[in-house]
């Protein structure tokens, strides 16, 4: 297998050429990927003056039997770009020598020492059941208002009911700065469904209604579950 060296928009003097052959060790690639087709290198030139620093780039593509791997740079002379593109290409190919290797079983990782290389793996108890159930089971449950409650859960929980007669929209608003508060709930007494009154900037005020979905009512009323399961 030879590499093949080319330029774009640019001439590759023969004196990068042998660098490259230098550079690329055809003996190290193929150690760490043996099924090696084509190996390729394309420089470029970046005519703008403001990306000097970045003018000169070096793509290099790998294909083999398996997955094609490229690896591209750019630095201010070819030269430098090379030395980074090949970095790069060395740690992808040892990345996929490695996920290889470890397939074949030769890097298996005892089960007792899989919760310490995967991170966020299901442990088991000598029966088999996920010793995460058994802590979630452990944990006790206590009811907190109308809160199921696992552990110590919130640190506070309150819960209140108001009686509040349906009023307007207006009266709202004064109820609002009777009270000092950035936000008021009430019953609109227009459609009889509750809404909140809230201050933005200054003197300006939003308001947010909720509406009733029928469709969600009629899908959770007992009439409906009863007509199914009769």
């Amino acid at each position: 297998m030879d590499i093949v060296v080319k330029g774009r928009k640019t001439e590759v003097p023969e004196r990068f050429r042998k660098h490259v052959a230098e550079k690329l060790n055809l003996e190290k690639i193929q150690k760490l990927d043996g099924k090696v087709m084509s190996l390729d290198v394309e420089v470029s030139k970046e005519p703008n003056p403001r990306q000097a620093d970045r003018c000169d780039r070096v793509e290099i593509t790998l294909r083999s039997r398996g997955p094609v791997i490229r690896a591209e740079a750019s630095a201010s002379d070819p030269y430098a770009a090379l030395d980074l593109a090949a970095e790069k290409l060395d740690a992808r190919l040892r990345k996929q020598h490695d996920k290889r290797f470890s397939r074949r079983g030769a890097r298996r990782i005892p089960a007792a020492e899989v919760p310490d290389h995967v991170p966020g793996v299901a442990t088991l108890n000598g029966s088999g059941a996920s010793t995460a159930q058994e802590q979630e089971q452990a944990v006790p449950t206590k009811k907190i208002g109308s809160l199921e409650v696992q552990g110590d859960g919130p640190l506070v929980v309150r819960e209140k009911t108001h009686v509040a007669a349906p009023m307007t929209l207006d009266q709202a608003l004064y109820e609002m700065e009777l009270v000092g508060h950035d936000f008021y709930l009430f019953v609109d007494s227009e459609t009889k469904e509750p809404s909140v009154v809230y201050r933005r900037h200054a003197y300006d005020y939003g308001v947010i209604h909720l509406r009733t979905d029928t469709m969600v009512t009629e899908n959770h009323s007992p009439e409906a579950g009863g007509t199914l399961g009769g």
